[in-house]
């Protein structure tokens, strides 16, 4: 009796760090769940900090919502290990603390010194499975920082308003990944090639990466 009781206890415990106690905001996400949000979003603020070379942050670049985006467009299969990796970090304070004497909650409920130290000890950990784990953690927010159009204008990679021809070889080839019917352009398409006129690097870019983001509310780079 005494050991079912014990038992029952630990399980209630690990459910209640695992999907409990974390607020659910007001958006709404197709594949994230409040948990995933809460660890992305503190992630985030560790990684890519206000006051960083690059003056967006992470929770300016929005990197939960490009997770959900991203995590939606790829295989179920891969989609899970991906999640798995969140929980790791998320729960791993268990094996691997933060300082202090709450070094072992939740990665999310972490002071932000405590985050930093957590991650740090992931990414100079002497043994390989820790590092190559901070290694596929920071790829996957790295890809969603570094395209959003804030950094990307700031970084000046972004790309510009370019009134492209149309020439015979868009008559064969559809965009990357679309099956052939549906090639947009036919011959009553087909412009006058480029004058050779050079790209303006001054030049207005696309009108994507122009407006101002509505967490920023101000051009990263006039």
């Amino acid at each position: 009796m005494t050991t079912a009781l014990f038992i029952t206890a630990v399980i209630l415990l690990v459910l209640r760090r695992v999907f409990f106690g974390y607020s659910v905001s007001g958006r709404k996400f197709k594949v994230l769940a409040p948990r995933e949000v809460a660890f992305l979003t503190s992630t985030a603020e560790v990684m890519f900090p206000a006051d960083g070379a690059i003056p967006v942050s992470g929770l300016e670049a929005d990197l939960p919502g490009y997770a959900d985006r991203f995590l939606g467009s790829i295989p179920l299969d891969v989609r899970w290990q991906i999640r798995a990796l969140f929980m790791l970090f998320e729960h791993g304070t268990l094996l691997f603390p933060g300082p202090g004497w709450t070094g072992m909650r939740r990665f999310s409920s972490l002071t932000l010194d405590q985050r930093e130290l957590v991650l740090q000890g992931w990414s100079q950990s002497p043994k390989f499975i820790r590092q190559i784990s901070f290694t596929a953690l920071r790829a996957v927010l790295t890809m969603g920082y570094l395209g959003h159009p804030a950094v990307m204008r700031h970084l000046r990679v972004a790309p510009y308003a370019i009134d492209s021809p149309v020439c015979e070889a868009d008559l064969l080839y559809p965009a990357i990944g679309a099956h052939p019917d549906l090639i947009p352009h036919s011959e009553r398409d087909l412009s006058p090639p480029s004058d050779g006129t050079p790209l303006d690097i001054d030049g207005p870019l696309h009108p994507d990466y122009t407006v101002s983001d509505g967490a920023l509310g101000r051009e990263i780079v006039s």
